[in-house]
């Protein structure tokens, strides 16, 4: 991965939980402490660092409110913060960074810098405001503790996709992200048909029933909650409607999609969606691999796209960046969902 496409994609990953957690209390504008809860979140050596001092999610979201409600009596005000709600960024607009935010992200990616999220980590904790210090003090550390981690532990740089050479008839990519959730509860989300549109933007429902294929009838017990999951094949419905509530247009040959659970061990799981309707719908394969790791989850991503086969597969050396790209843009669609539905109250 190249240094300013390391930056770009650490930029982008960050932005997008930081304004998150803003949606959350209210606010448009994501400021240094949406920052702190982004990296904490964070899958790089900056999160794992933030999590290894005992900082997680909620404890890192109750000192931000708390440190928010003291700004507020310092100013002579009374009345109380309204208490956080779910995260609503992708139902509304006009979020922003907030220029000091803005200005340190940038800093994090000039020349000399390593252009991570352990960058943005290391500007944070030494910016002059002392807004960082105080919040690092109400979770029992210090800026000095943070940077003598930091230089502990060895640069990560697994956020965003991870390019695997292509095979003749198949595109694949894979990307890495963290999930402040237990394996048992990933899995459990990542397993169950029902729940799909709760990871895959492109689905808004699937059908109860099931048909199991021929020599799948099978049963696979999730040996750490006795779970049990019926291998199968089921039939989604496409999304039509954006999370705004504004319609989305969508071809009748792809209103429907073919669901298969192809694997469900306790660390591995994987769907293979097709389109019954068409030929023109290529196959794709989402696998899920999850490791156990301080404070949650962590969990690759996998996604193998099938090429056109025929006469289309001669363009297929000029798509084959534009596939690439769409194949990164579903990786971080997919793990931002997983990491959305834990985070909500």
């Amino acid at each position: 991965m190249s240094r300013f496409t390391r930056y770009a994609t650490t930029s982008q990953t960050l932005s997008l939980v930081a304004m998150e957690e803003a949606s959350r209390r209210g606010l448009r504008e994501a400021d240094l402490e949406d920052l702190f809860l982004a990296l904490v979140l964070n899958d790089q050596s900056a999160g794992q660092v933030l999590r290894e001092l005992g900082i997680t999610i909620q404890v890192a979201r109750t000192a931000v409110e708390e440190q928010q409600r003291e700004q507020i009596r310092s100013l002579g005000i009374t009345v109380d913060l309204p208490p956080s709600g779910d995260i609503v960024l992708h139902e509304t607009a006009g979020y922003t960074w907030s220029k000091r935010s803005r200005d340190l992200i940038g800093r994090a990616g000039q020349r000399r810098r390593t252009a991570d999220a352990a960058a943005v980590l290391r500007e944070l904790v030494t910016e002059p405001s002392g807004l960082i210090t105080d919040l690092l003090q109400r979770l029992g550390t210090t800026p000095a503790a943070v940077l003598t981690e930091l230089d502990r532990t060895p640069a990560t740089s697994s956020t965003g996709e991870k390019g695997r050479a292509p095979r003749r008839s198949k595109l694949t990519g894979t990307s890495e992200s963290f999930i402040p959730a237990p394996v048992e509860d990933v899995w459990a989300l990542l397993a169950d048909p029902s729940r799909v549109p709760d990871w895959e933007p492109a689905i808004g429902a699937v059908e109860s029933s099931t048909t199991p294929e021929p020599g799948a009838e099978r049963t696979i017990t999730e040996v750490r909650t006795g779970s049990t999951q019926v291998v199968g094949v089921w039939v989604a419905h496409a999304q039509t409607t954006h999370p705004d509530g504004k319609p989305l247009k969508v071809k009748d040959r792809f209103r429907r999609r073919k669901l298969e659970l192809l694997r469900a061990d306790p660390t591995h799981i994987s769907w293979r969606f097709t389109y019954p309707d068409t030929d023109q719908g290529l196959p794709m394969i989402t696998s899920f691999d999850l490791t156990p790791t301080t404070g949650g989850t962590h969990l690759t991503t996998h996604m193998t796209w099938s090429k056109h086969p025929g006469w289309r597969s001669l363009l297929s050396p000029l798509l084959q960046p534009i596939q690439r790209f769409l194949i990164w843009i579903r990786l971080s669609q997919i793990n931002a969902s997983i990491s959305r539905t834990f985070r909500q109250n």
